[in-house]
């Protein structure tokens, strides 16, 4: 079992220092959340709060994904970068496979590619991309952002993007792993047929097995149950030495742990000192513990 530190919505000065200090502790990665704007009025709902409320968002830090990326990257040396999640529909492949092929390949190959929708149609309107087939737009970004990283010449002929043979250069020495977060049916079956792997983003232990019997079904279908597949998960189960245990017998491959709530109205007030705190005495009590 691999485990991932999540910090987000903070102040921007804490990251590099919890980088550090998730490292020297034995995570495995380190989120990155993602968000371009923050529409002033909005009539969707957003759909990780039981609520639906968005004003949690309002005023909040965020890096931009790659940038942030590239400075922990150049601050640390072994742990490993997990954008939580990437919206990548809103943006243009071809740029996105020469951000993420950059950071992998002077990160020693310290990126695996957290991606996602947007919730927000306001996301798509202010990049000028359409919220209309957004899934298949999806779909095909996947794989231009696979096709351009492997650093052969790719072509690509969709709906939506189309590329002549090319070639970027210099290319990671190892394939970029793909992540599909999302809970919806189309995302499990996206996770399952374009994915190395599937995020999730939060819930109850029920609604995690329910996820995880779709997706193992939706592999099973797709004929892709024989190569390599992380699993991140979100779930108390994570915070003891019996819970990692059951987690890993369902599949998980790396636990997403955080030590607050980022779904709060105004600024985090938790100093950077207390955040170190706990993050090391997890990593004492629980992956120390669980980790050969």
């Amino acid at each position: 079992m691999r485990f991932t530190y999540a910090e987000a919505m903070t102040d921007p000065s804490y990251y590099l220092p919890l980088a550090r200090a998730a490292e020297a502790a034995g995570y495995a990665s380190f989120t990155v959340a993602d968000s371009l704007v923050y529409p002033k009025e909005s009539a969707t709902s957003y759909p990780y709060t039981s609520d639906g409320d968005r004003e949690f968002l309002e005023d909040k830090s965020f890096i931009e994904t790659f940038i942030l990326v590239a400075a922990l990257g150049a601050a640390t040396s072994t742990i490993r970068f997990t954008p939580f999640v990437l919206k990548l529909p809103i943006r243009p492949p071809v740029l996105v496979a020469k951000q993420a092929s950059s950071i992998a390949y002077l990160t020693g190959n310290r990126l695996a590619l957290g991606v996602g929708l947007s919730p927000w149609p306001e996301d798509f309107a202010v990049m000028g991309v359409p919220w209309a087939r957004r899934g298949r737009r999806m779909d095909e970004a996947i794989e231009v952002v696979r096709g351009l990283t492997s650093g052969d010449y790719f072509e690509y002929h969709g709906e939506f993007y189309d590329l002549p043979p090319v070639k970027m250069s210099p290319a990671p020495t190892e394939p970029i792993p793909i992540l599909v977060g999302g809970h919806s049916e189309a995302a499990l079956r996206r996770a399952a047929r374009l994915g190395d792997g599937w995020m999730h983003g939060g819930g109850d232990a029920e609604e995690l097995d329910a996820l995880l019997a779709r997706l193992a079904a939706a592999r099973a279908e797709e004929g892709t149950t024989d190569r390599p597949f992380e699993i991140h998960a979100i779930s108390y189960d994570a915070y003891s030495v019996d819970g990692v245990k059951r987690l890993a017998d369902k599949g998980v491959t790396d636990l997403i742990v955080g030590f607050r709530s980022p779904y709060i109205k105004g600024p985090d007030a938790e100093p950077l000192a207390r955040k170190i705190e706990h993050l090391e005495r997890f990593a004492e009590s629980v992956i120390a513990k669980v980790t050969p």
